[in-house]
């Protein structure tokens, strides 16, 4: 099984780049786990709606093309269901038992678009603050990491 983070940003500060990729050697060889950056379409004026879709549907566009074939795929979304480290484990132990690879998505500064939260197999809130996107990235490897530990039987500090 591998993870896909696909992700809409670009020229992140360098921790942020450090902190993921730590966690992602961390992992195991079983459970991969790599990063796809997408440029951020332009977006022109904030109060063109207009553009702001077609912003979004480029980069739906663009987070398509990323995403492996038959993978499932996890848009993180402040509206999505909020799970716990176990409850992770739990839906990763799952997802391993079917087979496949797992794409992670990350929108840009307005988010994603309405069609990739509903072609999506699951809408994921990682917290309800309001996270800046790169620390998003470096938190969902964080708890990647973490649950793929639990199933391998690592003490969790919670225990």
């Amino acid at each position: 099984m591998k993870f896909i983070v696909v992700a809409v940003g670009h020229r992140m500060p360098e921790w942020i780049g450090a902190g993921f990729e730590d966690y992602a050697r961390r992992m195991p060889r079983d459970a991969r786990l790599s990063l796809e950056e997408i440029r951020p379409a332009e977006r022109g004026s904030a109060a063109a709606t207009a553009a702001l879709n077609r912003a979004l549907d480029l980069e739906h566009e663009r987070i398509r093309k990323m995403l492996p074939a038959g993978c499932r795929t996890v848009v993180l979304d402040e509206r999505g269901t909020a799970l716990s480290t176990r409850q992770l484990a739990s839906r990763i132990e799952n997802w391993r038992s079917v087979g496949g690879d797992v794409a992670f998505v990350i929108g840009g500064a307005n988010g994603t678009a309405p069609a990739l939260k509903e072609q999506a197999d699951f809408l994921w809130s990682l917290s309800k603050l309001t996270l800046p996107h790169g620390l998003v990235r470096v938190v969902l490897a964080e708890q990647l990491y973490r649950a793929i530990s639990l199933l391998r039987g690592h003490p969790y500090h919670r225990d």
